[in-house]
């Protein structure tokens, strides 16, 4: 987290400096089947973060001695745009990217089925376009979607929200004055069909009493991240049955 801001980060009423209540999400737009060359693909706007997944296989894996006879490789790669930030980002992988990298390929591989394409490797791609807190959750959730959308057999799509604490307060989906000046920031993902976490940290400082409710909130606000995800997924195909196949041919 960052140092304590100049300028009050709820107001008088409560409110915060985007109008929001404490538990209130930032608007969330969602969409599949964005890429044509890609087996699947996604886009997310959540708050000012912009953020599109591809996804690459079941494919021949390369170098072959990374091949496991067992299951699929997933592979995961979690990249911000050299222009998604205020100060521009030096192009290519830092150590943020790489960790952020393993730690969401590791919660997809908690839902992933990969036992049924041994031998061969699935390739995700998620950019970060334009950045307002909250890319490791924005990411996961387009990366789930693309999964899907590319028809990859999952036990569940992956759902992910943060929490946090800012001027005293627990609050839902931090944005990025938040973020920079808050006192605590929880980014968490779900499998919202058993409940299982399959991504958790934290970073800051909160009590017992304020760790479980930003918990709590962080858990609901995933399953309503989830139930956007559905909704999207349920419109693409509602379109491909209505035109007879798929419109992204």
């Amino acid at each position: 987290m960052g140092g304590k801001s100049e300028v009050p980060l709820l107001d008088k009423n409560g409110k915060r400096i985007d109008g929001r209540d404490l538990e209130e999400l930032r608007p969330v737009k969602m969409e599949v089947g964005v890429l044509k060359k890609a087996d699947g693909s996604a886009y997310v706007e959540w708050g000012g973060n912009k953020v599109i997944a591809a996804v690459y296989g079941p494919r021949e894996v390369l170098p072959k001695h990374l091949a496991n006879p067992y299951k699929a490789v997933l592979k995961y790669r979690y990249n911000m745009a050299p222009f998604s930030v205020d100060d521009r980002k030096r192009p290519g992988p830092d150590r943020r990217s790489i960790e952020i990298s393993k730690i969401s390929r590791e919660a997809l591989e908690r839902v992933v089925m990969l036992e049924y394409f041994p031998n061969t490797m699935i390739d995700v791609f998620v950019e970060i376009l334009q950045a307002d807190a909250g890319t490791r959750c924005a990411a996961l959730t387009a990366a789930s979607l693309a999964l899907a959308d590319a028809g990859i057999p999952m036990r569940d799509v992956v759902a992910a929200c943060a929490a946090g604490k800012i001027d005293g307060k627990v609050v839902l989906d931090l944005k990025k004055e938040e973020d920079n000046y808050g006192e605590a920031d929880m980014p968490i993902a779900i499998s919202p069909r058993t409940g299982e976490i399959v991504l958790f940290q934290m970073d800051g400082l909160m009590t017992k009493d304020e760790y479980m409710k930003a918990l709590r909130l962080a858990v609901e606000g995933a399953r309503k991240i989830n139930e956007i995800q559905k909704e999207t997924l349920k419109d693409k195909y509602k379109i491909t049955n209505l035109s007879g196949g798929d419109n992204n041919e």
